[in-house]
């Protein structure tokens, strides 16, 4: 069992890890620490076998990329900020008041 979050080195050794099986018609891992757009992007890339382009290659390194520099997590809360947000607009709650 994992106790905290994996460091970014250990991340890259994961995503490369997952890349390479994912890459030889593997499936992709559970519990790695990789985001969901991570897995989105190596997921696609295991449907695409054996057929895996240079673009999802690149995608899945740009998804991981957008993971370490926090760039997902931030559309996430982002996302999700705005849902909260237009709900509490259509049921007449407004928190700044």
């Amino acid at each position: 069992m994992r106790h905290g979050y994996p460091t970014d080195d250990e991340l890259r050794r994961t995503f490369e890890s997952e890349l390479a099986t994912v890459s030889g018609g593997g499936g992709l891992r559970s519990g790695t620490g990789l985001d969901l757009e991570t897995q989105a992007a190596l997921i696609a890339i295991a449907r695409a076998y054996p057929a895996i382009t240079d673009d999802l290659i690149s995608a899945a390194r740009t998804a991981f990329a957008a993971q370490l520099d926090g760039t997902n997590a931030a559309t996430r809360r982002a996302g999700i900020e705005n849902l909260i947000a237009e709900r509490n607009r259509r049921n007449g709650f407004e928190p700044n008041r």
